[in-house]
């Protein structure tokens, strides 16, 4: 009897350390393009001689106390839920501290590649997904309510995993924070479980990046250059097979001088339980054709989380 207890208390022990280790997607709340466009904080970005406008974080949280209150307030009802959030402000103020605030203000000559703000500001945060918030308030006689949407953004890919809207019921409170945890309650647990089912879907079938493969000019060989037998572009193509998560991913675009791979799906953390980005996932590559037989010198960028370039031939 006494080993059937201890048997039966060690199962029960194991799964609840399984249960317990179940991880849960790390989030950033940011008020949305929309709302920072309607309240006029915006900047001027400079992508290689194109002028792009988009939002201005710093600023909307320096003009605005009501942005300050709901980011706490949304990132409170998702941490009461098991989901961590990061400060949007102490991660501004992280890149700050680096110096790198400034340099987000402008472009970078002769890369190939352009990160936008947002995309440092990603980078920096590395959160898995991005909560934007809209809001409104509507007043009616000595009543208010909020109106809201709640959009989840995969980092890596831009795309949008989950979302809620609706208005709360109206309310003789004048806070800011209660109106929208009133408006926000109901829908919140849906929203939570379309996170969850995203996450789950990326531990089970990976992250999702795009990678392209270039060349430098002064190289002379190219993607149909053999070694061994075999066209490079084949050797590139086999690495991915080797090295994504169950092999997936989608050749785009192949030619002699370049190659497109999109939904590429890579491990979220690797053997040592550090998250995998772009940038790292592209770094195995970069070693492999580094050895023999190929040798090949190339340069490594970045764009964010979930896009990055290798281009071969040169540093």
């Amino acid at each position: 009897m006494k080993k059937i207890f201890l048997l039966l208390a060690a199962v029960l022990f194991s799964a609840g350390m399984v249960w317990g280790q179940a991880k849960k997607p790390t989030l950033m709340v940011v008020p949305s393009d929309n709302w920072c466009k309607q309240n006029g904080f915006m900047l001027k970005f400079d992508n290689q001689g194109s002028v792009e406008e988009l939002p201005d974080y710093k600023k909307a949280l320096q003009g605005s106390s009501d942005l300050i209150l709901v980011i706490a307030k949304v990132s409170q009802l998702m941490a009461d839920r098991g989901f961590p959030c990061k400060l949007l402000e102490q991660e501004l103020k992280k890149l700050s501290q680096e110096s790198a605030e400034d340099a987000m203000l402008t472009s970078k000559s002769g890369s190939g590649v352009a990160e936008s703000p947002i995309d440092k500001l990603y980078k920096s945060a590395k959160a898995d997904i991005i909560l934007q918030i809209t809001w409104s308030v509507n007043t009616t006689g000595p009543k208010r309510s909020v109106t809201f949407v709640l959009q989840g953004i995969d980092a890596y890919t831009g795309k949008q995993i989950a979302s809620a809207s609706g208005t709360g019921a109206p309310s003789f409170s004048a806070e800011l924070p209660v109106l929208l945890e009133e408006a926000v309650l109901a829908h919140i647990d849906n929203f939570n479980n379309q996170l969850q089912a995203h996450f789950d879907d990326m531990f089970a079938n990976g992250r999702e990046i795009i990678v392209r493969i270039k060349k430098f000019d002064s190289w002379p060989d190219d993607f149909e250059t053999e070694f061994d037998g075999k066209e490079l572009g084949q050797i590139i193509e086999e690495w991915f097979q080797n090295n994504t998560v169950k092999g997936r991913f989608n050749t785009t675009d192949a030619t002699a001088n370049f190659m497109l791979f999109e939904q590429v799906r890579i491990p979220i953390y690797d053997a040592n339980g550090k998250a995998v980005d772009a940038r790292s996932f592209l770094r195995g590559l970069q070693n492999y054709l580094k050895n023999p037989p190929y040798n090949l010198t190339s340069k490594l960028m970045i764009k964010g989380l979930g896009q990055a370039t290798l281009v071969i031939g040169e540093k």
